[in-house]
């Protein structure tokens, strides 16, 4: 009896297998993340949540499930590499310290929820959370995600920020000592900086990043030896840091990216490029800083750096991966929504689309480390497509015309 129930569970297994469900989209154009071009007719055949073919004129099964995007752009799901899914400061007050008082880790690991949800529902499968989440909250969010409890993106995690003494904290008192330590880990030598990564790949970290510049500057031996002990663990090192030397120790220290990079001079943007390190400027535009309480001079100003920074890295050819870094959310617009004013930058550098594109696909999945199973449309990939209403390569901001979201061969939206 036990015999025959076991075959009778292999059989039913194997006929389930091969009848699993096979879903076939018509793409009228459909974004070739290498090349940069829109290639025109295709069809993309998706079986146990990954592309199986790409082509015309491929031959299908009429039962199959078949999706009509005949007349949208389809893209490889977008990926933004540098989000804080669980932080939001109050529109014009940076009220930083009056939320690690008042905002319990349950309460972030909550709007972490939502906030994933609208990146995935806006087209974003892949996201690379960097940070400011409390106690790991973040990681939490990513469990339930796995545990499919709640729909998100795929999240590349790095636990809390590692940095010298202070973290990125001012004026606290001493009376408050170690009051960063909510988001923040300590590290003044190589050998702290070797055990807080432990302690965040112990939490569930899937990238590590570090601060330099900010409370203290790190040299290029404690960047060494952060990417040896991430290396341990198949993780990449991106740092945060702004320009000067800090950022110089970054470079020589080989770390994978740096963040921001808003004062990056040309020489630093041409050793990045020598040595492949990827800029994730975190562009913002003028309605992202005037958000952070600048006034309309301070901010105009800083935009304009940006631009700058932007243009000069993208002649030299510095690997660029879109970043947003937007943890205030616009009056009546919600976190990507937000987070897209930073188009404005790369639009008024005069960036092409089909670059800015590559920037959220392609290149950002190498700089994720996922380039052989995401980032562009093609065979043995994961089943990450996006289309939208109106042609991106015409103007960027219509990728904001979000029509259809698939992650992993799952249909999210379809408008």
């Amino acid at each position: 009896m036990t015999f025959n129930l076991r075959l009778l569970a292999l059989l039913l297994f194997i006929s389930l297998s091969a009848n699993a469900q096979t879903t076939v989209i018509k793409a009228g154009h459909m974004f070739d993340a290498r090349s940069g071009k829109m290639l025109a007719n295709q069809i993309i055949i998706i079986k146990d949540g990954k592309i199986k073919e790409v082509g015309t004129n491929l031959k299908f099964n009429t039962a199959d499930t078949i999706i009509d995007l005949s007349n949208s752009w389809l893209l490889p799901g977008l990926m933004d590499c540098h989000v804080h899914i669980t932080t939001n400061i109050s529109y014009r007050s940076r009220n930083w310290n009056e939320l690690y008082a008042i905002e319990s880790n349950a309460l972030r690991g909550i709007r972490g929820s939502v906030v994933a949800k609208q990146f995935l529902d806006n087209g974003f499968t892949t996201i690379k959370d960097i940070g400011n989440d409390g106690n790991y909250a973040t990681a939490d969010v990513i469990k339930a995600i796995n545990k499919e409890w709640i729909q998100g993106p795929t999240i590349i995690y790095s636990g809390k920020i590692i940095g010298p003494y202070g973290g990125q904290s001012r004026g606290i008192n001493i009376e408050h000592e170690h009051f960063w330590d909510f988001e923040y880990i300590d590290a003044d030598n190589p050998d702290e900086i070797k055990k807080a990564i432990r302690k965040n790949v112990y939490y569930g970290a899937t990238v590590i990043k570090l601060v330099t510049g900010d409370n203290g500057i790190y040299d290029s031996a404690d960047i060494k030896a952060a990417v040896a002990e991430a290396n341990k663990y198949g993780l990449k090192v991106t740092v945060h840091t702004l320009g000067g030397e800090a950022a110089t120790n970054v470079i020589k220290g080989g770390a994978a990216a740096i963040e921001h990079g808003n004062n990056l001079d040309n020489s630093q943007l041409q050793s990045m490029k020598d040595k492949g390190i990827f800029l994730v400027g975190t562009d913002l535009s003028f309605d992202n800083w005037y958000a952070y309480g600048l006034d309309s001079v301070k901010a105009k100003a800083r935009e304009d750096l940006i631009v700058d920074r932007l243009k000069r890295a993208y002649k030299i050819g510095t690997k660029m991966a879109f970043g947003t870094d937007v943890v205030i959310d616009l009056p009546k617009l919600n976190r990507v929504e937000s987070n897209l004013k930073v188009l404005k930058s790369w639009n008024a550098a005069g960036i092409p689309p089909s670059y800015i594109l590559q920037s959220m696909t392609i290149y950002a999945a190498e700089l994720l480390g996922i380039e052989k199973n995401r980032g562009v449309l093609e065979q043995s990939y994961y089943a990450d497509i996006i289309a939208v209403k109106k042609n991106p390569l015409e103007n960027i901001e219509n990728i904001k015309s979000i029509q259809f979201v698939m992650k992993e061969g799952k249909v999210i939206r379809r408008n």
